[in-house]
């Protein structure tokens, strides 16, 4: 009798490790999940929204812009939107400061960039060469690194596909008439699609 007893014992543990063994097997593998991407997902693709504004909005985010990343550098500057993009500040001229006012006309170009022509200039009563002052904007004042400034050209070019924007949002622009009021630009957004 202690026989049979004994074989049951062996059966009933061998059959609870059994049963342990198996949970634990299926606790630690790894978790399938059919809607989960085997393949990379494809990276370049964009979803644009459009944006519609006007030049007392897009003020306020030149403005915050400026201050937000410390662009104002040693000696202030501005940028006013009126019936032309308007870049106000002064330059140093010997022991003093001449303050200085630019005009730009504004074009949105086919690649999405903007490109500012200057239109008109006055420093004080000084007539100085645009070419000049625009070389010492450059020099003297700290802008992002897809605003460049192109003295020879007298025109400022806005690289709007170089603009770091946070999640790696993009802006292109579409439309820039300031007579009008009519300010349109695409936000590019980066997606994934893994659809196949």
């Amino acid at each position: 009798m202690k026989n049979k007893w004994k074989a049951g014992f062996f059966v009933l543990l061998g059959s609870v490790l059994f049963v342990v063994i198996i949970l634990v097997v299926m606790i630690m593998a790894p978790v399938e999940d059919d809607n989960l991407p085997t393949d990379k997902p494809k990276i370049g693709e964009e979803v644009g929204f459009e944006i519609n504004t006007n030049k007392k909005d897009l003020n306020r985010i030149i403005q915050h812009y400026i201050q937000e990343e410390g662009l104002a550098g040693p000696i202030d500057y501005s940028v006013h939107l009126n019936d032309e993009v308007e870049l106000d500040g002064s330059v140093p001229v010997f022991t003093s400061n001449l303050d200085f006012k630019l005009t730009f006309e504004p074009q949105a170009l086919e690649n999405g960039d903007v490109l500012l022509k200057q239109k008109s200039i006055s420093v004080g009563a000084l007539d100085l060469p645009v070419t000049y002052v625009l070389k010492v904007v450059r020099d003297s004042y700290n802008f992002p690194e897809w605003v460049k400034i192109q003295p020879k050209k007298e025109q400022i070019y806005v690289s709007l596909q170089e603009m770091e924007l946070k999640s790696d949002f993009k802006v292109r622009a579409n439309e820039f008439n300031l007579q009008e009021d009519r300010i349109s630009f695409d936000l590019l957004v980066p997606v994934t699609d893994n659809a196949e």
